[in-house]
């Protein structure tokens, strides 16, 4: 399993836009990608489970990464999650 934290600097925090495009990303990799703020997470191929996080500007996330291709998959929604949120 890979991990990497974020905090969120958009001023409107996860929207429904950017946590969409993160799920159409999301799928497109056969490893799990769970997000997590607090004592909630969320499966990022679930839109739902996304925008209930409520991630807001200044909050942290952990993005857990688990599979087979973790390594590339990390790096890809890093650099996702780096420019959109």
């Amino acid at each position: 399993m890979k991990t990497f934290t974020h905090t969120v600097t958009d001023e409107l925090g996860i929207h429904a836009r950017p946590a969409g495009h993160l799920v159409n990303m999301a799928k497109n990799f056969e490893d799990t990608i769970i997000i997590k703020k607090g004592d909630k997470e969320a499966d990022a191929k679930k839109l739902l489970q996304v925008m209930s996080l409520g991630a807001k500007m200044g909050d942290t996330l952990v993005f857990e990464i688990d599979g087979e291709n973790e390594d590339n998959t990390l790096l890809k929604v890093e650099e996702f999650v780096k420019e959109n949120f």
